[in-house]
């Protein structure tokens, strides 16, 4: 590890004043990389998150290509769910699929309890070694439990959540319990690997957007609550990110984390009118990625000049790398961002 430690992300997440802003990318390690693809002729994903020095290496990766300010440990937000009980496999061009859901109280009474140290020690070995690797935080992550949820109840990837919902309204104490389990087990998975070395957490609820606000604050916000506040002690910094959730930002707001993660639908000067002082994370829609370096440039100044009026921001994408985009484009945008904001910060 270098002696010079960049801690450009986590003076931004104390809102401190930075060189540069910090940046990285959701799903930088992997996807797009040749190297990663090469890997994946051998390994699957769940291979390769067993494998803690090859793991490590992936992780380490786009830190090393891009220049970034954080590296993102390498894994899924399925990874603790089979020491739960739940038969899980990620297809290629799918995703996650449950072939035998979620469908009633009883279903999730059969849930086990993580056990991180014995059902996930490669995680935690993972970490270790990165810990020795990196001159940058190493950010560690959990879904959070509607989203897991979802993937239980629905067996797989859903556009609607039908069967998500349906379970919220029809076996209220069904879900409820389901909420419990997932928030110990986010609540102990989270500890663990902060234990193991993790520096930042962030806790991923990617689909809850699909909820409205007061379906939210009556069926996830209190086991949200329960796990920040578990959580907030350690004095790990907390992001907390969703898909097409401008609507539960106020409320994420309200929780006892560090920082609001914004997708590209939902500008970060709206965000900051709209009450959002805690530092905030976003939020280049990443499809823009695929579009002439120009363009790029100019959308990413755009949301610079407004994350700057205020401390407190670190640049990201609106959602995750897909394998489309071009790791050059990657390095590109980092060395923007950087330079940039250098010299914006400078004046």
């Amino acid at each position: 590890m270098s002696d010079r430690f960049n801690d450009q992300i986590l003076r931004a997440i104390r809102k401190e004043p930075v060189s540069h802003v910090p940046v990285w990318y959701m799903r930088q390690a992997g996807r797009s990389q040749p190297e990663y693809r090469e890997l994946k002729k051998k390994y699957s994903l769940e291979e390769i998150t067993q494998m803690p020095e090859t793991c490590a290496w992936v992780t380490k990766l786009p830190v090393d290509q891009y220049n970034n300010d954080a590296a993102i440990l390498y894994k899924d937000i399925m990874t603790p769910l089979p020491a739960m009980g739940v038969d899980v496999t990620i297809q290629k061009g799918i995703g996650p699929v449950i072939p035998d859901p979620i469908t009633s109280l009883d279903d999730v009474m059969k849930l086990t309890e993580l056990q991180p140290e014995k059902d996930v020690d490669y995680v935690l070995e993972t970490i270790k070694i990165l810990r020795t690797q990196l001159s940058v935080p190493l950010i560690s992550f959990s879904g959070a439990p509607f989203t897991l949820a979802s993937y239980m109840i629905e067996g797989g990837p859903s556009k609607n959540y039908n069967k998500t919902k349906a379970m919220m309204y029809a076996q209220p104490e069904a879900w409820f319990a389901l909420m419990n389990k997932l928030g110990d087990m986010v609540i102990t998975y989270v500890k663990a690997q902060i234990n193991a070395g993790a520096q930042v957490i962030q806790i991923f609820d990617s689909w809850v957007g699909a909820l409205n606000q007061a379906d939210y604050q009556e069926f996830v916000k209190p086991v949200m609550q329960r796990i920040f506040a578990a959580l907030k002690p350690t004095g790990v910094p907390l992001i907390m990110f969703g898909v097409g959730a401008r609507h539960l930002a106020a409320d994420w707001h309200e929780l006892d984390l560090d920082v609001v993660g914004l997708d590209w639908r939902y500008p970060i000067a709206e965000a900051r009118r709209d009450g959002i002082s805690k530092a905030v994370q976003g939020n280049l829609d990443p499809s823009v990625l695929l579009a002439p370096w120009q363009v790029i440039e100019d959308r990413a100044r755009a949301i610079l000049d407004q994350g700057m009026q205020q401390n407190g921001f670190i640049f990201n994408l609106g959602h995750g790398v897909f394998p489309e985009i071009q790791p050059e484009t990657l390095r590109k945008l980092t060395s923007f961002v950087h330079e940039y904001s250098a010299e914006k910060l400078s004046r």
